[in-house]
């Protein structure tokens, strides 16, 4: 019997060309508005690196969102939520100061120790079947978020105070000093190749461990490879940009509002939905204030808050 998922649908050319042509529009708007317009040497020099590292970033995060939504099957469930974005900002604030770099070392391994901690305090809550123990691993997230948060400010007050300011705005997020864009979307275009081999199993996981137990998958290997994913893409993404937050809850609920709920069409389809939704509001931060920068952190907050706590007075009820 031939699976109705094995082949895309028709829908799904449709859907690729809205995302490639709403990213297309704002990497346009992104390279040409500005005090000198389009200057080639600016563009060159300013803006394509950092159009670059915000749809990388964008494409990262919202993987990263897949992956741990799915991990606990929960749809508020994102990095920077569950503390992982914090972690990472920790790991490499701790990296700059006590060797002077290189901060994706430490934010890889800060996002790695922040999920660690969050799957090894709720491991009860992991194996429960109930929405409540679901949701009570989101609190935890919340208050490692919090943790790592304090312990990353502290830090900061070791930073020379010439760096002080620059050092908070990647600590919320910030794209002006991004120079790695093109390794972020090169790693992005792995994961997604990754995401989409694994998607019959990914799509298994959907329906809970048993099930995907039953059916053959195996679990713990799937679990230990989503939250590798979910770690290497935020940390990545924290070593260029600081804390996006929200990027990762937002682009994933999107498409399922529009009815993408299988893996293969989110493995590609999500990371597109984030690079558009980062490299817009990364646009919308340097020219709202003009000349002044706002940082893009605050932008995606501003976005996705008020979503997450749509999604959480639904999820109570």
């Amino acid at each position: 019997m031939t699976d109705p998922g094995a082949h895309a649908a028709p829908g799904d050319a449709r859907l690729a060309l809205a995302l490639l042509a709403a990213l297309l529009l704002v990497t346009a708007v992104a390279l040409g508005t500005g005090a000198a317009g389009w200057s080639w040497p600016l563009i060159k020099a300013l803006r394509i690196p950092r159009v670059l590292a915000g749809a990388g970033a964008g494409a990262l995060l919202a993987q990263a969102g897949l992956a741990l939504q799915l991990l606990l099957r929960n749809p508020l469930a994102d990095p920077y939520v569950l503390g992982a974005s914090s972690g990472g900002g920790f790991g490499a604030i701790v990296v700059l100061v006590l060797w002077g770099g290189p901060l994706w070392l430490g934010s890889v391994g800060g996002a790695m120790a922040a999920l660690g901690l969050l799957l090894w305090i709720g491991r009860r809550s992991l194996a429960s079947p109930h929405d409540e123990a679901s949701a009570q691993l989101i609190l935890i997230g919340a208050m490692l978020s919090a943790l790592f948060g304090a312990g990353s400010t502290l830090l900061l007050a070791l930073v020379p105070a010439q760096s002080l300011r620059g050092a908070v705005f990647w600590l919320v997020g910030d794209l002006s000093g991004a120079r790695w864009g093109w390794a972020l979307c090169l790693l992005a275009m792995s994961t997604t190749i990754a995401l989409r081999a694994r998607a019959h199993a990914l799509d298994r996981m959907a329906l809970g461990a048993e099930h995907a137990w039953l059916l053959g998958e195996q679990v713990g290997a799937i679990r230990v490879g989503l939250v590798l994913l979910a770690a290497l893409a935020t940390g990545a993404v924290v070593a260029q940009a600081g804390a996006l937050g929200f990027v990762g809850l937002v682009a994933p609920h999107l498409l399922r509002l529009r009815g993408v709920v299988r893996m293969r069409q989110q493995a590609w389809a999500a990371p597109l939905l984030g690079a558009t939704m980062v490299v817009a509001a990364d646009t919308v931060a340097r020219l709202i204030v003009s000349p002044y920068e706002l940082p893009v952190g605050a932008i995606t907050a501003l976005l996705g808050a008020p979503l997450f706590i749509v999604l959480l007075g639904r999820q109570s009820r």
